[in-house]
């Protein structure tokens, strides 16, 4: 059993796909038409990290409740958990790419860690080895 795929709502397919493959390094896995209950045209768009068998599935909001939600996923908490191999170089890149970070990275007893928001607002932790 696993998880395959996490919805992540966002505003447009586009900027979003950037923010993951171009500035998160994530690889596009998937951007296929597709419709809606309603027959209306969207998109399925996955990325994933390199290696990992999770993938995260872009949604764009549909409607004003979902619209509501973008950004805002966790309510104001870290939702999402980015661990990398090398925490220095990783920040270093993302910060140097204009990820907003919204935490200074700190040494917890799990590991080194930093908050940052991705395209959408939502916060994510950035985990890296003490």
């Amino acid at each position: 059993m696993r998880i395959e795929l996490v919805a992540l709502i966002v505003d447009d397919y586009d900027p979003a796909i950037e923010f993951f493959t171009g500035v998160l390094g994530f690889d596009l896995v998937e951007d296929s038409p597709s419709l809606t209950n309603a027959g209306q045209p969207k998109r399925w768009v996955v990325v994933r990290p390199p290696g990992a068998q999770t993938g995260i599935l872009l949604a764009r909001a549909d409607g004003d409740h979902q619209r509501a939600a973008v950004g805002a996923q966790a309510a104001g908490r870290v939702g999402f958990f980015l661990h990398v191999d090398d925490f220095d170089v990783s920040y270093t890149r993302m910060v140097d790419a204009g990820v907003t970070f919204v935490t200074a990275p700190r040494t917890e007893p799990y590991g080194r860690v930093a908050v940052f928001l991705d395209i959408a607002g939502n916060r994510w932790d950035l985990l890296g080895a003490a």
